[in-house]
């Protein structure tokens, strides 16, 4: 059996994948992959994501230099979630220039930012 075929894809073709910094265990971002990312995550080394608003695979930091390099890849017990220990360059993972996407924490009945922006957006992404 192929090892893709191991992992339960949801109805559109997707697992959820899980990228956690690999020295703290901090999650870092949560996205999707089909069958061609995993594979060429696997392959590459590099993460690779399906982006379900553009339609298109996306090479995570290829736009922001920001890549990460997977050193370990797992499945859960029941095959429908993938994690990934990452060594994030560039010590952000999230595109408003912060180390992680959970950047907000629940407090008082309200979310409050407690994560600092590392670097702004607007020189992490260049317009074209």
């Amino acid at each position: 059996m192929n090892w893709l075929d191991e992992v339960k894809w949801d109805d559109d073709g997707l697992v959820p994948a899980i990228a956690q910094d690999v020295r703290s265990g901090r999650v870092l971002m949560v996205a999707w992959m089909n069958r061609e990312s995993l594979q060429l995550t696997a392959d590459t080394g590099i993460a690779h994501y399906w982006s379900r608003s553009r339609q298109r695979l996306w090479k995570k930091g290829e736009e922001s230099g920001h890549l990460q390099s997977v050193k370990e890849l797992r499945l859960d017990c029941d095959g429908d979630v993938v994690t990934m220990q990452v060594e994030q360059a560039g010590g952000i993972a999230c595109h408003t220039g912060r180390e992680s996407c959970f950047y907000r924490r629940y407090e008082n009945g309200g979310w409050v930012v407690v994560d600092e922006v590392l670097k702004d957006p607007d020189a992490i992404y260049h317009q074209h």
